[in-house]
């Protein structure tokens, strides 16, 4: 199997043979086996390669013994198989979204990629139990944990994009990079999708921003005139065009130094 990229039909029907073999040695109680077995494959960097056995241990029999052995496998010292063991408990317990998310407090630093994952998978199918739960990871005192509640916050850009906005009006001003990296990320992703509800609170968060804040805000709205000046249509509808094309315009001469500083920095890169 490749160390990296998607998975073909043969390898998986190589992966379907070794949870074949995991699954016998499960039978003849032998869980050593079927442990050493499942931790060997698992030591890969192929992040596809770790989901699918996850996703389809959680098929066989004996998931009893399954978690046991997973739980064990989540302090083991290779990443690969810390991570596999994360996706196996998610799909065992994806029904159960308070066992979910016990274990991705226990997991989120120690198999970031996994976690982000599963939280960007969640986002869309449990979207108003994420919200709720998001609001208490943004309390946290790990900036890892806050930078994380962010993260698949895209998937909801559309349909609730005041969620996202007041909860950036939260950590607007949080001192991690981390988190600022997060934060003009999903600034960008839901302006470029619902710039009539975006624009207004940024304007109210330049008002009275400091130098961070202004970086940070900066950061994004770069990304956004530099997107209305593409020619990849693609990218970019006619409404985020005409409505980030106005904004910008209104800001130049705006009153307020930093608004107006901000709209005469931006007027620069869409008149070029």
């Amino acid at each position: 199997m490749n160390e990296i990229g998607r998975l073909d039909i043969e390898d998986r029907k190589e992966l379907d043979a070794i949870i074949s073999k995991i699954e016998k040695h499960l039978d003849k109680n032998k869980v050593n086996l079927a442990e050493k077995k499942l931790a060997e494959t698992s030591k890969t960097p192929n992040y596809f390669v770790r989901e699918y056995l996850g996703k389809n241990i959680a098929k066989i029999e004996h998931q009893d013994k399954l978690t046991k052995i997973t739980e064990h496998m989540l302090q083991h010292k290779i990443y690969g198989v810390r991570a596999t063991a994360v996706f196996y408990l998610y799909n065992i317990y994806i029904e159960d979204t308070d066992k979910v998310f016990e274990i991705l407090e226990r997991t989120f630093d120690s198999v970031p990629w996994e976690v982000e994952s599963i939280i960007n998978d969640m986002w869309k199918k449990i979207p108003v139990i994420m919200k709720e739960k998001m609001q208490s990871w943004i309390e946290s005192e790990n900036p890892q944990k806050r930078s994380l509640s962010f993260h698949g916050m895209e998937n909801i850009a559309r349909s609730d994009p005041n969620f996202i906005m007041d909860f950036i009006s939260k950590v607007i001003d949080d001192d991690t990079m981390e988190v600022q990296k997060k934060i003009t990320h999903i600034l960008t992703q839901v302006a470029r999708v619902n710039p009539v509800i975006v624009f207004p609170y940024i304007r109210e968060w330049l008002s009275d921003a400091d130098e961070k804040r202004i970086k940070t805000i900066w950061v994004s709205m770069k990304k956004l005139a530099n997107i209305v000046i593409q020619r990849n249509r693609r990218e970019r509808s006619e409404e985020f065009i005409l409505l980030t094309q106005q904004t910008i315009s209104d800001w130049k001469n705006d009153e307020n130094d930093n608004i107006s500083q901000m709209g005469e920095r931006l007027y620069r890169i869409i008149t070029r």
